[in-house]
């Protein structure tokens, strides 16, 4: 059985025949060979690269395909829930020792706004993005941000986080959100 590259050769190829005779040999010093060299692989190749004539075209179309949606509010009990857990959090990656002695890993799902200045969304809607990772520091006085592997996120961008272990239910109302956010 005959292969075209990997794959079978069809049963009925139209082409079998000329297949099958390979590339057209010519003589050493025959006139057509010398008028026309045999070509190399890799200039061969650039024959059949594909070309894109609009450039970033392709990358624009696929863009107009992202969906994008208003940042919800949260309501009053889900905001005071996630400054538990922000509290949580905060308690226990209080300094870099801490951080990496409790290592607490987080699904963070925050908004992030549209930053493709060619889509009408700019400016007015953006996508929620989950990040899962082991969150480092959490700043609610200064910059108010949560810092999750090497993504620094803004707390108010912030819709939900979970924890891998039970870390929240353990620390139920004992340890509030006092602490300013």
């Amino acid at each position: 059985m005959y292969a075209i590259g990997v794959m079978p050769m069809p049963a009925g190829f139209r082409y079998r025949d000329v297949f099958l005779k390979g590339r057209p040999q010519h003589d050493r010093f025959d006139s057509f060979r010398i008028r026309h060299p045999q070509m190399d692989v890799g200039k061969r190749a650039k024959i059949f690269a594909p070309f894109d004539a609009l450039r970033g075209f392709n990358f624009a179309i696929l863009m107009k395909n992202e969906l994008y949606e208003d940042q919800l509010v949260l309501s009053q009990e889900d905001q005071e829930e996630l400054d538990r857990r922000f509290g949580i959090l905060h308690n226990l990656t209080y300094n870099s020792r801490m951080a990496r002695a409790n290592r607490v890993q987080v699904t963070v799902t925050y908004y992030e706004p549209c930053s493709d200045v060619n889509s009408e969304s700019y400016g007015s809607q953006g996508q929620y993005k989950t990040v899962t990772g082991i969150c480092w520091n959490v700043d609610a006085e200064v910059t108010r941000t949560i810092l999750v592997d090497e993504m620094r996120i803004r707390m108010e961008d912030i819709r939900s986080i979970e924890s891998q272990g039970d870390i929240f239910n353990r620390h139920m109302e004992d340890q509030s959100a006092d602490w300013g956010v």
